[in-house]
């Protein structure tokens, strides 16, 4: 397997990697809301989705009319609940086997391929960005980080999404992770942004909404911050989010954004 034809045991010999579980070991001696460890922080990665901005009240709206209109569930539209635990923050293809395995495979892409595009004309006129997203976005850029947006949705969404929000050309590195051996909850998409932006795992940590991101973030050897746009505090934590906030603007993202930038200005000698 490679990425961006570097073999994945190169990358293994250049970034620690943890695969799978609630492996928190390249945190160890930091608290629990800091990320003072990274310093000096040389990039950031997102996920878009629920992270950049809260698009899954869209994405569950075209899923529950969709899936009432086959049927699904004997006609009883699903729920929040059923969104958030079944559908939310997984790859098209694993929907298939989850919403519709009695569907042959092209059959059941084609259901998912309708179903982003109502997304998109749906997008078109609700989506948002998250609160605090522009102060973010302007914190990173004033600081020369790089960054990337790293994301399980089809192209077109992605986009999309970026477009609407005024970020296409703010994030010049954009990763599919269908464009990626294996998607999210594999740490694949993440490996090949640091190879991409040519950074440490050690120096760069991760904004996630889902489960399944933050395990590939996690399982890339990353520190993720877990956004409780929808999906409750403590799955995120289980997932292995460091710390979770509710916004771009909660004060205990900010509060950790200055310790690593502080603690990267202090020298060797200075007391």
């Amino acid at each position: 397997m490679s990425l961006l034809g570097c073999p994945l045991s190169q990358i293994l010999a250049h970034h620690t990697v943890y695969f799978g579980g609630n492996n928190k070991s390249f945190i160890l001696g930091s608290s629990s809301s800091s990320l003072s460890f990274l310093a000096p922080l040389e990039a950031i990665l997102f996920d878009i989705d629920g992270t950049l901005c809260d698009s899954d009240p869209i994405h569950y709206h075209a899923f529950r009319e969709m899936l009432q209109e086959i049927g699904f569930n004997g006609g009883t539209p699903i729920t929040e609940e059923f969104f958030i635990q079944r559908i939310s923050g997984k790859h098209n293809e694993q929907l298939c086997e989850v919403l519709l395995p009695d569907w042959d495979f092209p059959r059941a892409m084609k259901f998912m391929y309708d179903k982003e595009a109502f997304f998109r004309r749906l997008a078109a006129e609700n989506l948002q960005p998250m609160n605090g997203l522009n102060k973010l976005c302007k914190w990173i850029e004033d600081r020369g980080l790089k960054r990337a947006a790293v994301t399980n949705a089809p192209k077109p969404n992605a986009k999309l999404l970026l477009s609407m929000l005024c970020l296409d050309d703010y994030f010049k590195t954009l990763v599919l992770a269908e464009e990626c051996d294996r998607v999210k909850p594999f740490p694949d998409p993440y490996l090949k942004a640091l190879v991409t932006l040519g950074v440490s795992n050690k120096h760069t940590f991760v904004f996630e909404d889902s489960v399944s991101g933050i395990k590939a973030g996690v399982g890339a050897g990353m520190p993720v911050v877990g956004l409780a746009t929808r999906n409750p505090e403590e799955l995120l934590l289980e997932a292995g989010a460091i710390f979770v906030i509710k916004d771009f603007d909660d004060p205990k993202l900010w509060s950790a954004l200055e310790k690593v930038e502080n603690k990267a200005k202090i020298t060797p000698g200075t007391s």
